[in-house]
């Protein structure tokens, strides 16, 4: 039973869990910003998860750039397939969030924020245009945040390939 109750992230510096946060504030205060200016949505819950991993454990493959923004837009693209031709129901749901997980792995671009994505789209039943706005300039958004971000404070990102 106790390793259940383990936890199996390192220790962190109490500056990089604060840097972190205050990333993710920052990242959201700024898509947030844009929305308001713009009168455009720029903002959905995955994001907020999105910025755990951006700012959080910034060096892991699901953090990246590619993943981000590609997770995003595949898992939505597959949300919008789905809202076009299956009702409104609970399985839809289960559907869309396991093609999403699976279309991802098969792409290499698995971001687990983008896996609600579908649950998301099938709630609201907006548009195509949820693609672009929302979905594609809020992830371009939060990435250029976390990269600006990450300069200012002295880290790297995106990580360099090896």
């Amino acid at each position: 039973m106790k390793s259940f109750f383990h936890r199996h992230q390192p220790i962190v510096p109490q500056r990089h869990a604060i840097l972190a946060g205050l990333g993710g504030l920052v990242a959201i205060g700024v898509v947030g910003a844009l929305s308001a200016v713009s009168g455009w949505s720029l903002i959905m819950a995955p994001f907020g998860a999105s910025c755990v991993l951006l700012f959080s454990v910034p060096d892991s493959p699901l953090s990246q750039p590619m993943n981000v923004i590609g997770g995003h837009m595949v898992a939505s693209v597959i949300g919008l397939a789905l809202a076009m031709v299956l009702p409104d129901a609970w399985w839809a749901g289960a559907l869309g969030v396991g093609l999403a997980i699976g279309v991802m792995a098969a792409l290499r671009v698995t971001h687990p924020p983008a896996g609600a994505d579908p649950l998301v789209i099938l709630a609201l039943q907006p548009g195509w245009s949820f693609l672009i706005l929302p979905v594609g300039l809020g992830a371009v958004a939060l990435v250029a945040v976390a990269f600006a971000y990450h300069r200012f404070t002295g880290h790297v990102y995106p990580k360099p390939r090896p």
